[in-house]
């Protein structure tokens, strides 16, 4: 499935900043890069890094000044699903160790706290089963507001507001799937049919491999369910959104604007 991606934004520095940046579709089995241009502008210094789980670049730029960063890329996406509700959990003893990280909490995921509402509210449930009424859980007690939430809105705020937009959806169902006993991650990405069109968020969990015993695989979930796995570009992965900002700013910036378009090629 070719997916076309066009995006730009534009901050301003007003005194030389390190800022690190994150917003190019990562290579990976499950999709190709079939092309790709990336536009930054004169810089004092730049330079790429391995992302989080070695999935996708992260570029350092330092500089001055106003940046106007444009972004075009073809991505021929070629994953694999599963029927969720049927793929069972990974026993926590079994966890590969890269995996064992996305149990505990983070900035924006406090599972511990909701260890007791996830028994009493999904407890007949368990692995994909209990994702799957996670995810409808949320889908139905949450409203997608824009505005509604903040840089600093975590899980707790999201749960007792019930409203939010991608990155809360994603850091809840991160969240109480980690309270389950099942390693989830934050995934930001580039998906059609998202409205309005923006960079995206969609949580991953770790479940069995059904084609492998003993194995285990990463499968998309998206709670806003406008984000079709097969249709979806990642861009990388981390704990919560704090690993995976498109945009981070060691220093005083002023962000001037964004404008995203994906579509099926």
């Amino acid at each position: 499935m070719p997916i076309r991606i066009d995006a730009s934004f534009a901050f301003e520095l007003d005194q030389p900043t390190d800022v690190l940046l994150q917003f190019e579709a990562a290579p990976l089995p499950e999709q190709s890069i079939l092309s790709a241009d990336t536009r930054i502008g004169k810089t004092m210094h730049q330079a790429r890094v391995a992302a989080q789980d070695g999935i996708g670049e992260r570029i350092w730029l330092r500089g001055e000044g106003r940046f106007d960063i444009e972004y075009t890329a073809l991505v021929d996406v070629n994953r694999q699903t599963v029927d969720l509700p049927t793929v069972p959990a990974l026993e926590p003893h079994l966890l590969p160790g890269e995996a064992v990280q996305y149990l505990l909490d983070s900035r924006f995921c406090p599972a511990d706290r909701f260890q007791s509402f996830v028994q009493s509210e999904f407890g007949g449930t368990t692995g994909g089963a209990r994702v799957e009424a996670i995810r409808a859980w949320i889908a139905h007690h949450l409203s997608y507001v824009p505005g509604a939430s903040g840089p600093h809105t975590d899980a707790s705020d999201t749960f007792i507001g019930r409203q939010g937009i991608c990155r809360d959806y994603a850091h809840l169902l991160v969240t109480l799937a980690r309270a389950s006993t099942i390693p989830a991650r934050y995934v930001a990405c580039y998906a059609p049919g998202v409205d309005p069109p923006d960079f995206h968020a969609v949580a991953e969990v770790f479940l069995a491999d059904p084609e492998h015993e003993d194995g285990g695989t990463w499968q998309i979930v998206d709670a806003t369910g406008m984000a079709d796995p097969v249709k979806t570009v990642k861009i990388g992965v981390g704990r919560d959104a704090a690993d995976v900002s498109f945009l981070t700013s060691f220093g005083p910036n002023r962000f001037i604007s964004s404008n995203v378009g994906v579509s099926e090629a």
